[in-house]
């Protein structure tokens, strides 16, 4: 996945979020339903999460200076870091104590009908949305079940894009539920649980994207079978044996490589550079994401202390 991965998944979002954000606050200031007020609120976090999600794409290209010689990659696990806690903060908290207050204080909705259609059709754009970022997604997901690939991807928008149009439809569904019920037993309070319910469904989707992106920002390595791989294509040719490695990912299309390894005994200086350079575009043919190799040759001393 490129720089830009995911940027038709994030545009997609922000176009829909922003036409049902304007949509669902003109609903909420006829019905004066506590559900559409939340999901108002929900969607224009989602627009504003788009927006930094494009932002951090764009920042994360700068080149490399003296102060950040790795460049800026991780500016796009930085700002989606920052998504994840508005999600939380502008999303969850808010429809919490919107919905606790609507408990309370039993207002009554004024024309359902109107919030039960703007529920419907933003229903209809947020699948799309939702869509465009499951198309995107498989390009890379690969045979991963779509929960480890929420765990497991180093591209951070997808997963954000993916968790919060699936948030965003769930909570369009219990607001309809919502308003529905509420329409039908003349009693608020079914309006305010919906709130309620979109609050905690919320607030579980962010606290899902804060530990997976936190995580990222300070430092992941390379999954299990990549680094497999690293290590099966610097042992070979001249190289003995991999003594000992360490791999970060500094953005989500760089990896860092460093590793200590065991040359054949008796290679002149131009043959271990040699080695060392037939090494490393072994792993860049196979993993194309380690960039950065930094390889120390070394004698392989557990043979020599055996014998």
């Amino acid at each position: 996945m490129s720089a830009g991965g995911g940027t038709k998944a994030i545009i997609a979002a922000l176009v829909a979020n922003a036409g049902i954000a304007a949509a669902k606050f003109v609903g909420f200031l006829i019905t004066g339903s506590s559900s559409m007020l939340a999901e108002s609120v929900h969607s224009v976090a989602d627009t504003s999460n788009q927006g930094l999600l494009l932002l951090g794409q764009k920042t994360a290209r700068r080149k490399a200076t003296l102060n950040h010689p790795f460049g800026f990659g991780r500016d796009r696990y930085f700002y989606s870091f920052i998504v994840a806690l508005m999600l939380f903060s502008l999303g969850s908290v808010f429809a919490l104590y919107e919905g606790i207050h609507k408990l309370e204080s039993h207002e009554e909705l004024s024309s359902p009908i109107v919030a039960v259609i703007i529920l419907l059709v933003a229903i209809g754009l947020e699948s799309y949305s939702f869509r465009t970022a499951i198309v995107e997604s498989k390009a890379i997901k690969g045979n991963a079940t779509w929960w480890q690939f929420i765990r497991q991807s180093k591209v951070p928008e997808l997963p954000v894009v993916l968790l919060e149009d699936a948030g965003a439809l769930f909570g369009l569904v219990l607001a309809l539920l919502g308003v529905g019920l509420s329409t039908l037993t003349g009693d608020p309070v079914w309006d305010a649980i919906g709130t309620i319910c979109i609050g905690a469904l919320l607030g579980v989707i962010a606290v899902i994207l804060i530990v997976e992106m936190k995580s990222l920002l300070i430092g992941e390595g390379a999954a299990p079978a990549e680094l497999d791989v690293i290590v099966d294509e610097l042992a070979a040719g001249k190289v003995q044996r991999v003594i000992h490695i360490k791999t970060q990912y500094i953005g989500p299309d760089e990896m860092l490589v460093a590793a200590k390894i065991a040359l054949n005994p008796g290679l002149s200086i131009d043959e271990v550079a040699e080695a060392i350079d037939a090494a490393e575009q072994r792993v860049r043919a196979k993993v194309p994401a380690a960039r950065l190799i930094y390889l120390e040759p070394d004698l392989d001393r557990s043979l020599t202390t055996k014998s």
